[in-house]
């Protein structure tokens, strides 16, 4: 097996201190091939959204390491370290989190403008909006679109600047069922189109089991999941 896009060592994760300290990730390692699905499940409060912040330097570790294509994310300078948020990592949550003041069309150049590329990335957002069924509301602000093109829309700014890993924390889990397979459905086909990683933390039996693998976050590591052992996972969790 060719090294891993993505690994993580040892990683450390923990909140608060004496007797009100939590300790979320305890030694959690990781690998992520190139062009990969992982689904992280668990229980609510378990770490995932933790887990996948930190994979994204949005959050550091305590201790451990993450390993993107080999350099290690936090030994990087600050620029680094932006410029691997912005550039190398998508990031989809369960709300948009799109900015109001702004059009579909902008929310999805915003990246090339934080960072500073040049050329014609109006005319790359308004293509990537178009394969994602958005072309007629390019110029709609996010009041004005429905949950389903919303997170639409999240999804083409997460891929604005061809990440090569994707994060995806419960991306369908503010959507309607048929929606949210919908919405998954369009991501899961841009990632084969342009073969990135992805990395997903979903409670969805059924999105989980689109992945490659299916990992579960207890105790603060990950360990993998049978198919025996994911159905009975989904059924104790009433999924």
């Amino acid at each position: 097996m060719s090294e891993p896009i993505l690994r993580v060592e040892q990683l450390h994760k923990s909140y608060g201190s004496g007797p009100a300290r939590i300790d979320v990730l305890q030694g959690l390692d990781l690998e992520v091939q190139a062009g990969e699905a992982v689904a992280v499940v668990g229980d609510s409060g378990v770490g995932k959204s933790t887990l996948l912040h930190l994979l994204g330097g949005i959050d550091r570790p305590d201790a451990g390491r993450v390993l993107f294509r080999g350099l290690d994310v936090f030994s990087a300078d600050i620029r680094r370290l932006a410029e691997y948020r912005n550039a190398s990592i998508g990031l989809v949550f369960q709300f948009h989190h799109l900015l109001p003041e702004f059009t579909a069309l902008e929310n999805v150049e915003m990246p090339f403008r934080i960072g500073r590329h040049g050329g014609d990335f109006a005319g790359k957002a308004r293509q990537l909006l178009s394969r994602l069924g958005l072309e007629d509301r390019l110029t709609h602000r996010p009041s004005e679109l429905s949950g389903g093109e919303q997170q639409r829309v999240a999804f083409a700014r997460a891929l604005a600047m061809r990440p090569e890993i994707v994060l995806a924390d419960e991306p369908t889990g503010n959507l309607d069922p048929g929606t949210g397979r919908k919405v998954f459905g369009l991501l899961r086909e841009l990632q084969k189109e342009r073969s990135f990683s992805l990395v997903l933390a979903s409670h969805s039996e059924r999105l989980a089991a689109s992945c490659d693998r299916i990992l579960r976050l207890e105790d603060g590591r990950l360990r993998e999941l049978g198919q025996s052992e994911t159905s009975l996972f989904f059924k104790g969790f009433g999924s």
